[in-house]
């Protein structure tokens, strides 16, 4: 929690929140740079309802398009601009710099190591705990 409250309060961000840029950052890692709503909310510790208004304010930036899922017209789909691409790699890297100043002193390169493998482990576990 301690490291989360350091992240946040941090002046890297720009014109946006950590999350507003979690959104832009796990579309980053999407082969197509698009997502439905729906499975972004899956990635996004955020209600529906706040992860809708949110990309509304993403696209009113030129961050993000919305536009209706071609295979299931009830749906919608999220897509990264590169506008929005070229702010997630700015703010990115100096999100990186920031974790390497905070963790990467006080763990070593396995241990560095370890940890990705449990925090990938345990996302990777939710969708089959009930």
């Amino acid at each position: 929690m301690a490291l989360m409250r350091r992240f946040t309060s941090d002046d890297i961000w720009g014109p946006m929140s950590v999350r507003e840029y979690d959104v832009l950052f796990t579309l980053s890692k999407c082969p197509t740079r698009k997502l439905r709503l729906h499975d972004l909310n899956d990635e996004i510790l955020l209600s529906q309802p706040s992860l809708s208004r949110m990309c509304e304010r993403l696209d009113k930036l030129g961050y993000l398009t919305r536009e209706l899922d071609p295979n299931d017209k009830r749906g919608t789909v999220i897509a990264l601009t590169d506008a929005g691409l070229a702010v997630q790699r700015e703010i990115g890297r100096r999100h990186a710099a920031r974790i390497r100043r905070y963790v990467g002193d006080a763990l070593s390169d396995d241990e560095l190591t370890t940890l990705e493998a449990l925090c990938t482990k345990l996302r990777l576990a939710q969708p089959a705990i009930p």
